[in-house]
């Protein structure tokens, strides 16, 4: 059974704000102009939104452009920011530090990401824009000359033992003058592309956080719409860079979460444990005591910011939002500048391809161009050594932030750099081991109950979409010399290590159906033996209103 084929001019990898955005700034130029192109976005989710996950609290400036009137039109930013408080926490008590101005949020709005994306996704179905939910771009298409063709979705139907099963369907071809790859942090085929293209060359490594999300609804007393507070210090040591938000929506829900940074050195640190010991402080857990916790979620952020950014165009095709990694960290956004990205990007591609029929290889060489001329690039550019002071320390980096937001106001005559994430693993033999209490089921949870809030799926007669380039690495390296780390950074339980009844023959057990795509066993495995791809479309959580 062959492959089908769809001819467009454009295939947009994911619909998060950064793909969404692309899609709708094409046919907003569309109309303009008063022609037309075929634009078409596949998203991996079984929805749009399914896969979103942040914090998040949103600066509508690319908004604001896009779609000037979206509150006119609905769009669900329900909840202005209101107060600010940052918080320096010690193990019994909290310390409220000045707000740095990166993090004052007048005239930002506390929001559902996943939901402005699905909003996003009915402003462009009614532009004319095609999207595909349930539907993963598996492999990336190449002409002779090797250029960019555009993408293949998975196959379905392909059973655990790599045969065809009754109900196999191939993978559909998509065609495309231009493809935008807007898949996320650390995207699967984005990383492909990077090596393919050599795209890293010139750029720092990526680096890169965890953050770990719960929806609650708690009391009425307790909840104060707008209120946002960001906090440092405990749980976390002081070389181990990181820290919470709780942010207060509508309908009396708070938005809780710990971010780590994926640089940390302890093998025996599990961020999701981490997060589960924070709302035990006693600054914290009032506000959740009687309270339900809704949703549960987890994803990889990027944190490298301007000097990581890496080139973004190749023959056919280019690299948007987080995929290139455009958050800038002291603000704690990357929705805007991701949709900023898009945006420019559709512009570069609308203007190759009005003149009409184009061949292959269509180079977008006017968007980084574009990018640079934005305010995407002065504001990355002035954050840019936030992040890697705090490879310091806490104190430090704090030090360090305000000399360089206050006195030389971003613009400091030097670049601090980043390094690989992996490689940041102290041996186990050096390290203490962290005692973690057991979940108290009222604001401590274990893995498995969580994961089920996150309404994940996979079918389970299928390849594990987590595979491993040589199978005796777990064992032989990781379990000796790391204590096997991947059962802890992970924040589903997908790792364990199993043994015989006698505790002998210790090996690898991979519980993929429990992913929740957040993609940090692929950039912490400290032998980068793990590799992410696709499972099949439609699998993965569902959150609502994360």
């Amino acid at each position: 059974m062959e492959r089908e084929s769809m001819e467009c001019d454009v295939v947009i990898v994911g619909a998060g704000p950064a793909g969404l955005a692309a899609a709708i700034r094409l046919k907003q130029l569309c109309a303009e102009a008063g022609t037309d192109l075929s634009v078409v976005v596949l998203e991996k989710g079984a929805e749009v939104g399914a896969h979103i996950l942040s914090g998040a609290v949103i600066e509508p400036r690319a908004l604001n452009e896009l779609i000037p009137d979206w509150q006119e039109r609905g769009a669900p930013l329900n909840t202005p920011a209101a107060a600010d408080r940052f918080v320096y926490l010690t193990r019994n008590g909290a310390w409220r530090l000045p707000t740095p101005p990166q993090m004052n949020n007048h005239g930002n709005y506390i929001v559902s990401l996943g939901n402005v994306c699905r909003w996003l996704g009915e402003q462009a179905g009614e532009l004319g824009v095609e999207i595909y939910p349930g539907f993963a771009a598996a492999e990336v298409l190449y002409h002779e000359d090797g250029s960019v063709r555009g993408v293949a979705t998975g196959d379905m139907g392909i059973g655990k033992d790599g045969e065809k099963t009754a109900n196999y369907q191939p993978g559909m071809e998509l065609h495309a003058k231009v493809t935008l790859f807007a898949e996320g942090v650390r995207g699967s085929l984005a990383k492909g592309l990077f090596e393919r293209f050599d795209l890293r060359r010139d750029c720092d490594p990526q680096t890169f956080g965890i953050g770990l999300k719960e929806l609650w609804e708690v009391e009425p007393a307790k909840h104060k719409p707008g209120t946002i507070v960001h906090t440092v210090g405990w749980p976390l040591d002081g070389e181990t860079y990181g820290g919470s938000f709780l942010y207060h929506l509508e309908n009396n829900q708070v938005a809780i979460g710990f971010v780590v940074g994926l640089d940390y050195k302890n093998p025996f640190l599990s961020p999701f444990e981490e997060f589960q010991r924070f709302k035990q402080h006693p600054s914290v857990r009032p506000l959740l005591e009687g309270g339900r916790r809704i949703s549960y979620g987890a994803r990889a952020l990027n944190e490298g910011g301007f000097q990581s950014i890496p080139e973004l165009v190749f023959p056919g095709g280019a690299i948007i939002g987080c995929s290139a990694g455009f958050l800038n960290v002291p603000k704690i956004k990357g929705s805007h500048t991701a949709m900023k990205s898009g945006m420019l990007a559709a512009e570069s591609a609308f203007e190759a391809l009005k003149g009409g029929d184009a061949a292959g290889g269509i180079r977008l060489d006017s968007y980084p161009d574009r990018l640079k001329r934005s305010w995407v690039w002065d504001e990355l550019y002035r954050a840019r050594n936030i992040r890697p002071a705090f490879h310091l320390g806490l104190f430090a980096g704090i030090a360090y932030s305000a000399v360089d937001t206050f006195l030389l106001r971003g613009r400091a005559p030097w670049t601090l750099h980043h390094h690989q994430d992996h490689e940041s693993l102290r041996p186990a033999a050096q390290c203490p081991r962290i005692d973690y209490p057991k979940p108290d089921g009222e604001v401590s949870f274990d893995r498995l109950s969580s994961v089920f809030l996150s309404n994940t799926n996979h079918e389970e007669n299928q390849p594990s979409h987590l595979t491993l380039r040589d199978k005796s690495i777990p064992v032989e390296h990781n379990l000796a010399i790391y204590d096997a780390p991947e059962q802890r950074y992970c924040p589903a339980g997908v790792y364990e290590i199993v043994r015989d009844d006698d505790g002998g023959n210790p090996r690898l057990q991979i519980n993929a159906q429990n992913c929740v795509h957040c993609k940090t066993c692929d950039i912490k495995d400290p032998s980068q033996n793990i590799n992410w791809v696709v499972p099949e479309g439609g699998g993965g959580p569902v959150y609502p209103n994360m």
